[in-house]
């Protein structure tokens, strides 16, 4: 039966990776396969007429699936498929458009004409496989993308512990005050979290929000993504890390919201499923989701890429909110090549992408703040052009600088759109594994928007949604910070690829995004 390979799937070893074998053929493996969208030029245009401020609606995530969720026959087609090559339906959502599939690396080999092997690593080992995947004729322009094949790591956390003397470090209340945060606890809003590893535990969530006043203790709920748990390491210099910090800070700024933990795989598939997940949660119904985990966007399949950007296009349509930190590794994001690298999913043009700054404080307010950037061998707030993604219409007119070149056309998806406080010289106290420590990075900067987003809507009674074409549109509500680079990127006035727009004045964001009458009647709720 002649078969066509999926555009965008191919895959090639990481980096210094050797192939030690065939993968076992007995392994029992789930994959994500994902269809292609009902009405798909319907969603572009819903969305695009979201980002021109008209008046379309926010969908609830019913009307989403009715209008663009897979379609039925499309969704027998791949049962019929998995059937005929002994693979096992065991979950079907046509909302997200996912289908998840088990069976045998053999069964997986012959159905999908790849050669899955073991592959090691510095870092570890994992199943991977070289090149294509491909379906038969029969679903060719069906299915999108297949995941979940491969099991590599697809992405690293964005925190930065300090690593030296902190020259100040301060409590996620305080970080908002700076930055003039609206009243407002959140109260009503479900704020998601997602996660590729590690876990919290609420004795240290208690002892901290005590010990900083936050009350009433944030309700925390945690989901199971693809067999994933919250599972905490013990290590607080590894992925409790980030999971303790994203839900501390979001908890201490929004103390009301409900903070819902999406724990995944860290593979592209879990990702991608943690996300949809939370984006078509009909129980707790998200309006942000903050996501402090990333990769370069060159380590990506195009596949991944479309299917992220995908996905985020659906949260625009129903009114949520993606904070993405935009990485730690400066203008290379870490790939060490000598090139510039942007971070994904930051990178997709519908997340609002959220860099890295240092901020200085005398008499309990911002003196000085520039780009985050702790120089060789130090942290950096990741930031620059994408090779991947075109240029959004809000981005049009803006230009970027390099080095001590005058300043260029910007011609693709720059990163970042916002930014704040992610310096650990300046970071956040935080408490992980029973310890208290200062964290940075731009992990914490996702879900300081993050809380600012659940402040503004609860104070508005509605979802703010996609915000990226508004902010653009009223750059003074940011504090545009002109000093300092990322690498290859430097800071001027209005956008640059190291601090986007700039850091919030969280009352001029929340006035601009309509929570202006209603921030005063928030005057008894807590504020930063």
């Amino acid at each position: 039966m002649a078969k066509n390979a999926i555009i965008g799937s191919e895959r090639a070893p990481l980096k210094g990776a050797m192939a030690t074998g065939k993968a076992d053929p007995n392994e029992t493996l789930e994959v994500t396969v994902l269809l292609r969208r009902g009405n798909a030029d319907g969603l572009k245009q819903h969305v695009a007429a979201l980002a021109n401020q008209s008046a379309a609606p926010h969908l609830t995530r019913e009307q989403f699936d009715q209008k663009y969720g897979a379609a039925a026959a499309d969704m027998d087609a791949v049962r019929k498929f998995a059937s005929a090559n002994n693979l096992t339906v065991v979950q079907e959502d046509a909302g997200r458009r996912t289908m998840v599939l088990s069976g045998s690396v053999t069964q997986f080999n012959a159905a999908f004409s790849v050669d899955l092997q073991k592959y090691q690593y510095s870092g570890g080992s994992y199943r991977g496989r070289v090149g294509a995947v491909s379906v038969p004729e029969s679903l060719s322009g069906i299915v999108e993308a297949v995941m979940g094949l491969d099991n590599r790591p697809a992405a690293r956390p964005h925190f930065r512990v300090h690593a030296k003397a902190v020259s100040a470090s301060f409590t996620p209340l305080q970080i908002a005050s700076f930055y003039n945060f609206p009243p407002g606890t959140g109260k009503g809003q479900c704020v998601a979290i997602i996660e590729l590893g590690g876990g919290e535990k609420q004795a240290d969530l208690h002892a901290y929000f005590s010990k900083i006043g936050v009350t009433p203790f944030p309700k925390v709920t945690t989901v199971s993504v693809d067999h994933a748990k919250n599972k905490p390491t013990g290590d607080a210099n590894g992925p409790d890390g980030e999971v303790m910090l994203d839900i501390e800070v979001v908890g201490a700024v929004a103390p009301e919201a409900h903070i819902v933990v999406y724990f995944a795989p860290n593979t592209d598939a879990g990702f991608l499923d943690a996300i949809t997940t939370a984006i078509h949660d009909a129980k707790n119904k998200p309006s942000v989701i903050s996501i402090s985990w990333g990769g370069p966007e060159s380590s990506w399949t195009q596949q991944s890429l479309t299917a992220f950007d995908s996905a985020f296009q659906a949260a625009a349509a129903m009114g949520v909110t993606v904070c993405v930190a935009s990485g730690d590794g400066g203008s290379g994001d870490g790939v060490g090549d000598g090139a510039d690298h942007v971070d994904f999913p930051a990178s997709s043009p519908h997340a609002l992408a959220c860099g890295g700054t240092n901020i200085q404080v005398s008499n309990g307010a911002i003196s000085a703040e520039s780009v985050w950037n702790d120089g060789a061998g130090g942290g950096a707030g990741g930031g620059g052009v994408s090779a991947s993604f075109a240029l959004p219409p809000w981005q049009n007119g803006l230009q970027v600088k390099r080095g001590a070149a005058g300043p260029t056309a910007l011609t693709m998806r720059g990163v970042p759109d916002v930014s704040g406080d992610a310096d650990p010289q300046s970071g956040y106290i935080v408490r992980v594994d029973g310890s208290e420590m200062v964290i940075g990075g731009t992990s914490a900067v996702a879900p300081l928007w993050a809380g600012l987003i659940a402040r503004i809507n609860a104070a508005k009674g509605a979802s703010v949604g996609f915000v990226n074409p508004t902010l653009y549109g009223a750059p003074a509500a940011l504090n545009d910070v002109t000093d300092g680079n990322n690498g290859s990127f430097f800071a001027t006035s209005g956008w640059d690829a190291c601090t986007g727009l700039g850091s919030p004045d969280g009352v001029k964001v929340a006035a601009l995004l309509g929570a202006a009458p209603q921030i005063a009647r928030a005057g008894k709720a807590a504020t930063g």
